[in-house]
């Protein structure tokens, strides 16, 4: 089969993930035309990626926990709540104890904030997975705690969290000459697992593509990786935040689709009955999977708290709408056992391209919830369809 053809197949194959692909150059072509190129400036691409970045870190978790079968609608109000908390030991326990270091302030902050994350997770991953409960009515009590915490917590006053240090987390830039180095690694890394890819299924004797078309694919994302660098650092350089969401991505993606952990979690969504009858423990799963979630929910948090530099009663308001709207934009199912984390990655892209390119046309808030609210519906759609059509 000649390469024209072969990419053709590729796309049917995975006409899912290509057609949320198109639709967000569609979207940024439609603002860039309508904001007369203003959408598609550096400043405003380097914008949009750390605005995206507190949205992304909920839905790479999301996807695992509705792969399983499950939802989390606390996630948002968790975050913020976290973020609420990073924010008064910045303001005033920190720097109160140790006032003349705010690196370690900053690092003890990061502690605080994943420790609640993961102390979050497992009590409601306990809860559900271990004494049977709903994990939509868990989650639902957990969204009216942790919003009745934040209102405890901050009684009704903004906290600021823009000290030194801390604040770079999420506001901060790498030097441009450092961030072709990244993109270099990057790059090599892509060189390297397409032959390492090619290689183990060459063991297992799976059947694999031809040579060029790997090396097409690989090129191709070799390609956006070394535009997205040469056009933020155009701006600033590369994003402090959006690296440790790439991180984090590449590391929970190798997860969920190498290791066990990620294979039972999809299995059980699958079919939990054969997961059952196959020995996987469903309630350990479970249980991992939503202090996973919580661990990415302290993350989250402490890049909210750093992004917008305070805690405020309003802290991670509609952040868990927007993470679960990511990841079934993404291509997440929500009856269960399929979706990937690229694929979220790219919906929160969506979600965060639709929001940045109407609130630069001026568009009001309410037609701007509509607006996703409908694009999410479609999707939704199209996906039933494609899968009918199969």
């Amino acid at each position: 089969m000649n390469l024209p053809n072969e990419l053709v197949q590729q796309f049917r194959r995975n006409i899912q993930t290509y057609s949320i692909i198109i639709a967000l150059i569609v979207i940024w072509g439609f603002f860039g035309v309508l904001s007369e190129g203003a959408y598609l400036q550096p400043q405003n691409f380097s914008n949009l990626f750390r605005q995206m970045t507190v949205t992304s870190f909920l839905a790479i978790g999301m996807v695992l926990v509705i792969v399983t079968g499950n939802i989390d609608l606390s996630v948002g109000k968790a975050a913020g709540f976290i973020s609420v908390m990073v924010a008064h030991h910045q303001y005033r326990v920190w720097h109160a104890l140790i006032p003349d270091q705010p690196l370690l302030a900053a690092a003890l902050s990061v502690v605080l904030g994943i420790g609640l994350g993961i102390l979050w997770g497992i009590i409601q991953g306990y809860i559900i997975s271990y004494q049977g409960i709903p994990a939509f009515i868990v989650t639902l009590g957990g969204l009216f705690v942790m919003r009745g915490a934040i209102l405890l917590r901050t009684e009704g006053k903004t906290i600021p969290a823009n000290q030194p240090f801390f604040k770079t987390i999420a506001q901060g830039y790498i030097d441009p000459k450092y961030s072709w180095i990244i993109a270099g690694v990057v790059i090599l890394f892509l060189i390297f697992n397409m032959f390492r890819s090619r290689r183990k299924k060459r063991e297992y004797g799976f059947e694999q593509s031809s040579f060029a078309m790997d090396l097409s694919m690989t090129f191709f994302f070799s390609l956006l990786v070394a535009l997205y660098v040469y056009i933020v650092n155009k701006y600033q350089g590369f994003q402090i935040p959006v690296l440790l969401l790439a991180i984090a991505a590449v590391i929970l993606a190798y997860v969920s689709n190498n290791s066990r952990f990620g294979r039972y979690a999809y299995a059980i969504g699958g079919n939990r009955e054969a997961a059952r009858l196959s020995g996987i423990n469903i309630r350990k799963s479970v249980f991992q999977v939503f202090v996973l979630m919580g661990f990415l929910t302290g993350i989250a948090g402490i890049v909210l708290a750093s992004y917008v530099g305070y805690g405020t009663i309003a802290a991670g308001e509609g952040y868990e709408l927007d993470a679960i709207a990511a990841a079934i934009l993404g291509g997440t199912s929500p009856l269960g056992g399929e979706g990937t984390i690229f694929g979220a990655l790219v919906g929160a892209l969506i979600m965060s391209s639709l929001t940045n390119g109407l609130q630069i046309m001026n568009v009001a808030p309410g037609w701007q919830q509509l607006v996703k609210g409908l694009v999410l519906v479609l999707a939704v759609f199209a996906d039933a369809r494609l899968k009918r059509n199969r």
